[in-house]
């Protein structure tokens, strides 16, 4: 066997190996209960046959050969041979019945997608086996198409089976806006309907050829020709846009997608501090949520009307600062012991602070003060009363009056007078404060003497003291100011429930956090916000999705460690240390040199 057809029939079997495991998991079968296309394609089918499909694509994209007939000839293999694990599967349910009461997964769902519901196994497994070779070569064809057309083709592609993956969360935006008889002729019960679907696609598509093509290349020439004022004003008309969007942005999402985007907003909040410690200061700090959890605590303490509060409580307001100014301290401290130790060994530390906190929260040691597992009850929701919510009526109400002409609107008082952060679409806006000033901090740290102190701390930390900066002073730095974000997170979590309790602060906080920094980039603050999107966005749109996030998780670091380990969206200091020469598209990933 030569070395190509190994790696054909290498890729092939893996292919084969990563399908069957979904399937053996639970992944297929779950997904395969919601449609992409109506009566036609589910999310699991899409899966499935994704596989062969993206095995036919390396095999071509990784082969020498230059013959059509040759590529032709091991697509179609590696497709074939993608099949293989699943058709040994089904003959040994075939003979063997009792396999399903050791995988519990492989039941009569999953062999009716794995034998395309036909009632005979063996001729369904091997008509399994044809359909995944023609997949294959359908693979060969994508990746012999030139770029200009493939990569708009996949983007096409890609935002329309996203837009019939969550047709859920689209009607539930359009429904106010258009008629029953429109959301029928677009969308069925799950899915997008095959005509809409495919008007879509083709749009979407000419609009990304059209912009690879010669709009891109017109936008940029027209940047570039701007006077330095005219970039000024067009800097200001876009930050003025945005703000006007993130402003309607609950009107048009609603109370579902609100809440799942302030969940979001809480671990980019999070997100923001950690990436200060990790991606500026290369300080991997696994005990995060202690910094989270304190900022909580200190927030129901000052603010509870339960017997745990102080006699007279305090306000959101009040409380907000010394809640972040206390996980500041708990940083500096914790930071302490820490100084000295590096990679493995700070991060064992750092996760044993984070133990030792979940622990005394759950104590009865603590419980008189701070309530044990009973938690603290009764924090008031954050809100604004008095002359200042009253002036503030003034501006909102003619402008609410304005947008409910489009069934629109933003923050307004109530018949009180009074500005509540209770429900999901008035708290969007409290988490979008606290993003934008993390956010607006976190810009000014990247660009500044400090900033560049911890990076240099980060490439090498002897190196950055034998040129004469205090890395004790930065580390302990860059421990306090990280933990600003967390408690000023672990605030407003604990006036959203208005209850606190020690489940809430368990280690897999940490862990989340570290994960969408880690897949969004390093160091990139972007990539935090994309990063958190991907990986506590996505999984709360789709409720499929709940049963495996943790294995979703590993599965999305794995992959980005091996195929982009600089992120989703680096930052341009990281990407150059990945790749090298960020100019250089040959460059070679870090993880791929011997």
């Amino acid at each position: 066997m030569n070395e190509q057809l190994r790696r054909t029939v290498n890729m092939g079997l893996i292919a084969g190996a990563v399908t069957l495991s979904l399937g053996m998991i639970g992944i297929i079968d779950a997904f395969n209960q919601r449609f992409v296309i109506t009566d036609l394609i589910t999310l699991g089918q899409l899966l499935l046959f994704g596989m062969p499909l993206i095995a036919g694509f390396l095999v071509i994209s990784r082969l020498e050969a230059d013959a059509f007939g040759s590529r032709l000839l091991h697509g179609g293999v590696a497709g074939i041979l993608t099949g293989v694990p699943i058709f040994v599967l089904l003959l040994i349910t075939l003979i063997w019945e009792t396999i399903r009461d050791s995988f519990i997964n492989v039941k009569p769902d999953l062999i009716a997608i794995f034998t395309l519901n036909n009632e005979n196994v063996v001729v369904g497994g091997l008509l399994l086996m044809l359909v995944f070779g023609g997949l294959g070569l359908v693979g060969v064809g994508l990746a012999l198409l030139p770029n200009r057309f493939r990569r708009p083709l996949f983007m096409g592609l890609a935002w329309s089976v996203g837009c019939g993956i969550m047709s859920d969360i689209l009607i539930g935006v359009l429904r106010p806006r258009l008629s029953n008889d429109a959301l029928r002729s677009l969308f069925g019960s799950t899915g997008l309907k095959w005509v809409p679907f495919v008007v879509l696609f083709v749009v979407l598509t000419a609009v990304f050829f059209w912009w690879q093509q010669s709009g891109q290349t017109r936008y940029q020439t027209m940047r570039q020709n701007f006077t330095p004022n005219q970039q000024k004003n067009s800097r200001r008309i876009s930050i003025s846009l945005l703000i006007i969007f993130l402003l309607i942005l609950p009107s048009l999402l609603g109370v579902y997608l609100s809440e799942i985007f302030n969940e979001v907003g809480r671990f980019v909040l999070m997100g923001l501090g950690l990436n200060i410690a990790i991606g500026l200061a290369g300080l991997l700090d696994l005990g995060y949520v202690t910094n989270f959890a304190v900022g909580a605590y200190i927030m129901a303490l000052l603010t509870s009307n339960s017997d745990f509060g102080v006699a007279e409580p305090w306000t959101f307001w009040l409380a907000v600062p010394i809640c972040v100014v206390a996980a500041m301290f708990t940083g500096f401290v914790l930071a302490l012991p820490v100084l000295k130790m590096r990679g493995d060994y700070l991060a064992i530390a750092t996760l044993g602070f984070g133990e030792i906190i979940r622990v005394l929260a759950r104590s009865d040691a603590l419980k008189p003060f701070i309530g044990g597992a009973q938690g603290i009850l009764q924090i008031p929701a954050a809100k604004i009363s008095g002359f200042l919510a009253q002036a503030m009526g003034v501006v909102l109400d003619p402008i609410n009056n304005f947008l409910g002409r489009f069934e629109l609107g933003i923050l307004a008082t109530n018949g009180e007078g009074e500005i509540i952060f209770g429900n999901p679409p008035q708290l969007y806006y409290l988490f979008i404060l606290a993003s934008l000033l993390m956010l607006f901090v976190s810009r000014r740290l990247n660009n500044s003497r400090t900033g560049r102190r911890w990076m240099a701390i980060r490439e090498d930390e002897d190196v950055a003291a034998a040129m004469g900066i205090n890395t004790t002073n930065a580390k302990v730095l860059a421990f306090t100011l990280s933990a600003a974000s967390g408690g000023l997170a672990g605030a407003i979590f604990a006036a959203k429930l208005g209850s606190i309790f020690p489940t809430s602060f368990e280690l897999l906080i940490s862990v989340n956090v570290l994960s969408l920094i880690i897949v969004g980039g390093l160091g990139s603050i972007p990539g935090v916000i994309v990063g958190a999107f991907a990986l506590v966005g996505i999984p709360q749109l789709l409720s499929e999705f709940a049963e495996f996030r943790l294995l979703l998780y590993g599965i999305a670091l794995i992959v980005m460690m091996l195929v982009r380990p600089e992120g989703l969206w680096p930052s341009e200091v990281h990407r150059r240390e990945i790749q090298g020469n960020g100019d250089d598209e040959t460059a070679v990933p870090v993880t791929a040199k011997s």
